[in-house]
């Protein structure tokens, strides 16, 4: 059974294929002509860690496969209650098609999957946001940003950043990354990229001056500093990441075409100013519809998929 838990289990040539399909259903569904790929189907969606983007996208998506999608939060159903993951997971798997999951703990995310005899999606953890980096190398693609480039991802060395390295090494871009010192990314993640990047070409460098980082950059991303769990050290991070916030003087400095991503929610004036989030670079909203459209790649990819 294949899931996707990190786009570390992918391919390269997965990951394409995943994202020609997406490329595929969103044509056709921009022509009025959805074809019903899980019709009947019904996915699971367990949110630990509220969304708008991740909710609304699986959903709509499931809706326009032919399928239906159900909301389980963490209290409506046991596992909030102390449940184990893997008797959750075997009792869903024989009620349902295909989960997704979005919580705080890859490692909860992996229990799950392990007991799972359905597909099992990661909708974010504290790890990695892998549905999310398909939408954006959608919006790359559709931007013409995908051959011989450079991204610049600019701010905490989360989940976001984690993704990107995995991305950047499978898919032989340019990356760099630029975090304050004591926010840099998960190293076990680094070590990983790195060793990938030797392999497929990809060239990744890490800064913590976003100025050097941003020089020449065909894409400029970042992300929140204060992820869900981590408003009580939000002054401090706040006072962390002063100059790295992405204003025009910091997209002045990357390539004149560059563009300006983020995957939202987006915090005006903290990691980006309201002229760059609302200027001409920007292409946040074209990013945000994208995971409508990867989502429904993936899905139908881990359907077609089954063992």
């Amino acid at each position: 059974m294949r899931h996707f838990l990190t786009l570390k289990d992918f391919t390269r040539e997965e990951i394409l294929e995943i994202i020609n399909l997406a490329f595929k259903i969103k044509k056709k569904s921009k022509e009025g002509k959805r074809k019903k790929y899980l019709k009947n189907q019904t996915l699971g969606m367990i949110f630990e860690k509220s969304s708008t983007r991740t909710r609304v996208s699986f959903e709509v998506g499931m809706y326009q496969l032919g399928g239906s999608a159900l909301f389980l939060s963490s209290n409506d159903i046991q596992l909030g209650r102390g449940e184990p993951m893997k008797d959750t997971a075997r009792v869903l798997s024989r009620m349902l098609d295909m989960v997704m999951i979005r919580t705080f703990s890859q490692n909860e995310l992996e229990e799950f999957a392990k007991h799972s005899s359905i597909p099992v999606i990661n909708g974010l953890t504290d790890l990695c946001h892998p549905v999310q980096l398909l939408a954006d190398y959608m919006t790359m693609v559709e931007h013409k940003k995908d051959k011989d480039i450079v991204v610049t991802y600019i701010g905490d060395g989360n989940n976001i950043a984690s993704s990107w390295l995995i991305l950047a090494a499978k898919l032989r871009f340019d990356l760099k990354i630029a975090s304050p010192k004591g926010y840099e990314c998960n190293p076990l993640i680094i070590d990983y990229a790195l060793r990938e990047a030797k392999k497929s070409g990809a060239k990744i460098r890490f800064y913590h001056d976003p100025k050097k980082a941003v020089k020449n950059a065909d894409i400029v991303t970042t992300d929140t500093w204060v992820s869900m769990g981590q408003e009580e050290g939000k002054s401090k991070r706040v006072k962390d990441f002063k100059g790295f916030i992405v204003d025009s003087d910091m997209m002045s400095l990357a390539k004149n075409n560059a563009i300006f991503m983020h995957c939202l929610p987006a915090y005006r004036g903290l990691e980006v100013s309201e002229d760059v989030l609302e200027g001409e670079q920007s292409v946040i909203f074209d990013e945000a519809e994208n995971r409508l459209h990867a989502q429904k790649g993936i899905m139908v990819w881990l359907d077609r998929n089954r063992k």
